[in-house]
């Protein structure tokens, strides 16, 4: 018992020293610079009275589902909301997971067998990570959004091979090279499985639906709790990718299912982004807005998403700064080692369709400042 409790206090220490995040009350009033609420739909008031009204229609007096899908959890009303799901983003099938890490852990760790291969972008999300390590099949990693590291390691993969990237990613903000990795990946023979978390409301519906290549991807994972503004997530791909998840993704078996209220606010997002043309350009717009307005655009990593990251190398720095915006009434976080590789400590910015000219005025300028300093 001692030893235990020597181990944890040993473990927070350290995360200490590294600068471990605290999680802000929830009656925060900063400018909100930092969550994923790239479309505001969280934040919606037309979206929760869209689901209030939708969960009364249904008249399912049961406040949560009871079980698991595969048990007393379903329900033909959750399996519609995948087809239609299916259908808008142009593939045969979907199944829906309680969360984009359930997702991520469900595929991977049951996808690929003992003697596969699967290849990850070296910043891939900590969930396709967990997952493909569950799995038995040997791992290999790419150097970022890097052509020839991946054919190396494409070269080396035996059986059945899946290489993983992002769309948009989580922490950079950038789009790899999609086309020609497809291009790589084709000619090996190997499938590749694409998460839009982030793709979602920067594109419709997607960097892939966007660049029609929907029947050249092996699976997708499109997730709800950033521009949809919900909870959940879905995996696209075969009739027999979605059988083969409910009959082995045990993120998915062993789990209780989504409320119902959780898939109504899932059904009521998706109308509300098929209405939503403005919304999405008004983001874009102040996405272009904000790199214009910053003085020197080599602090920034190159993003052309709502993810834009300025780079300060240190984990001292990166909180100082942070702290800095704070103060100024602006929501951003640093984003510290480990959790980016030491060295490329930086503050993450979020942008959102409904922050104002006035905000981004002010949080330029801010940053301008920490930059010429």
């Amino acid at each position: 018992m001692r030893s235990s409790e020597a181990f944890i206090e040993k473990r927070l220490a350290e995360r200490k020293l590294a600068g471990s995040y605290r999680m802000l009350k929830p009656e925060n009033s900063l400018i909100d610079f930092c969550s994923n609420d790239y479309l505001g739909f969280a934040r919606s008031s037309e979206l929760k009275n869209k689901i209030d009204a939708e969960v009364n229609a249904l008249q399912l007096a049961l406040n949560g589902s009871t079980g698991s899908r595969l048990l007393s959890g379903n329900l033909q009303y959750t399996e519609n909301l995948e087809r239609e799901i299916a259908t808008l983003h142009n593939s045969a099938a979907g199944l829906l997971f309680n969360s984009g890490y359930d997702a991520n852990i469900g595929l991977f760790s049951c996808i690929a067998q003992r003697g596969d291969t699967i290849i990850t972008d070296e910043l891939i999300h900590a969930s396709i990570i967990d997952g493909a390590r569950l799995s038995h099949a040997n791992r290999y990693t790419f150097k970022h959004n890097d052509l020839d590291s991946l054919e190396a390691k494409l070269k080396q993969a035996k059986r059945n091979c899946y290489v993983a990237i992002e769309s948009v990613y989580s922490m950079d903000g950038d789009t790899p090279p999609l086309l020609d990795i497809l291009y790589i990946t084709e000619k090996y023979g190997a499938a590749l499985i694409v998460d839009e978390a982030h793709a979602i409301g920067l594109y419709k519906k997607g960097l892939i639906n966007d660049l029609g290549i929907e029947n050249r991807i092996f699976a997708r994972l499109i997730t709800f709790g950033k521009a949809l503004g919900c909870h959940g997530a879905i995996v696209l791909g075969s009739d027999a990718l979605r059988h083969y998840l409910i009959n082995f993704a045990r993120s998915f078996i062993y789990t209780t299912a989504a409320s119902v209220h959780q898939i109504a606010s899932i059904k009521m997002a998706y109308q509300m982004l098929q209405l939503s043309d403005e919304i999405i350009e008004a983001l874009n717009n102040n996405i272009v807005l904000f790199k214009e307005r910053i003085s020197n655009a080599s602090a920034l990593l190159k993003s052309d998403s709502a993810i834009q990251c300025l780079l300060l190398n240190d984990n001292k720095r990166a909180r100082k700064a942070a702290l800095y915006l704070q103060d100024k009434g602006l929501d951003v976080r640093a984003i510290l080692s480990p959790t980016v590789p030491a060295g490329t400590e930086r503050l993450r910015i979020c942008l959102h369709a409904y922050n104002t000219v006035d905000e981004i005025d002010l949080l330029t300028k801010t940053i301008n400042e920490l930059i010429n300093a």
